[in-house]
């Protein structure tokens, strides 16, 4: 393409759809649908520029051209308390169940490492030597011990807003760091089924793995399956960098990437309930029938979400990215 051809033909064009755009009086109807027309060939023409003869200047000018266009064209729009409800009734819940093929496997496989590393600890004695010395085991797993003392050890409020913390950290590297390959949400699943391999392992050799688990189970069903879920995103999310599909890898890591940070939110008041649940539950004075039933309900009640009100959104078209108004105006690419 010849680009001084290419400006000399349509630079009329770009000057009238500035003219309109620096109007301080109201547009006609003619032309506000002239603008509209321009912005459309602008976009078009940005397009052609980029595959074609990229030119940082031109490139530039019609960049700015076609956002200040499009801004114009579509106005301005404010949040509501209708977004809010639209993302936790369709956005959040279609993004976790389109991950699904994901984080099941990833909850499997790390159940799997968790359980193989309990069963190494409770049943080779020098494995526990270097974990502590015997004094400081006993310390642990007795009753009243470490284990069971951790629970109580603060004011409830302030160790669910620990816990909650530490979690969403936990959380936020799965989902942010997933485009580095994966490789940090490997780290973080790793370190979780090792902390949670060594305490069943510990607690199973002491003959008091009920009671361990009877702790565990009330909110760690559904904050594993919050870490699980982020970590499944996370890996999709990097192996969206190798493999893209059938889109750009810019584009599909953009969409990609908002769906992710969108899950952020929805997964932060996920692992505010199973918080709540830590804090308030497991160390309460109920039966540990009443506990283990309260996080057994409470993962319950998650699944369903996701996977009936997760898949009725997936069917309807949404995939959890933000709403068309609010994503970047799609640009006709030459072949």
């Amino acid at each position: 393409m010849d680009l001084d051809v290419f400006v000399s033909a349509h630079r009329a064009e770009w000057d009238r759809l500035d003219a309109l755009l620096h109007r301080r009086t109201r547009l006609t109807g003619e032309e506000a649908d002239e603008m509209v027309t321009l912005y459309q060939r602008a976009a078009t023409h940005l397009s052609l520029v980029q595959s074609s003869a990229p030119d940082p200047a031109l490139t530039g000018r019609l960049t700015t051209l076609v956002a200040r266009a499009r801004s114009a064209v579509t106005g301005p729009r404010k949040s509501t308390w209708r977004d809010a409800a639209r993302f936790f009734t369709a956005g959040f819940p279609a993004a976790v169940h389109r991950s699904r093929h994901w984080w099941i496997p990833t909850a499997l496989l790390s159940i799997v490492v968790g359980t193989l590393i309990a069963w190494w600890v409770a049943t080779h004695p020098e494995v526990r030597a270097s974990i502590a010395a015997p004094d400081e085991l006993r310390r642990m797993t007795r009753p009243g011990g470490d284990y069971e003392s951790y629970y109580s050890s603060h004011p409830a409020t302030s160790f669910a807003a620990q816990v909650w913390t530490n979690n969403a950290q936990a959380v936020g590297i799965c989902l942010v760091f997933g485009t580095l390959l994966g490789i940090p949400v490997l780290w973080v699943l790793l370190q979780n089924m090792l902390n949670l391999g060594i305490g069943v392992g510990l607690m199973a050799d002491a003959g008091r793995l009920d009671t361990f688990l009877g702790l565990l189970l009330p909110h760690g069903l559904l904050e594993l399956t919050a870490v699980f879920v982020a970590a499944g995103t996370g890996l999709r999310l990097g192996w969206t960098v190798i493999d893209p599909g059938p889109r750009s890898r810019r584009v599909a890591l953009a969409e990609e990437g908002r769906a992710a940070i969108g899950m952020t939110i929805g997964l932060a008041a996920v692992l505010f309930v199973s918080g709540a649940i830590e804090g308030f539950v497991t160390p309460s004075g109920l039966p540990t029938w009443a506990r283990v039933t309260i996080g057994v309900t409470a993962e319950a009640l998650f699944l369903l979400y996701v996977h009936v009100l997760g898949r009725r959104a997936v069917e309807a078209g949404e995939t959890g990215d933000v709403a068309g108004a609010d994503r970047p105006a799609p640009v006709p690419t030459a072949a």
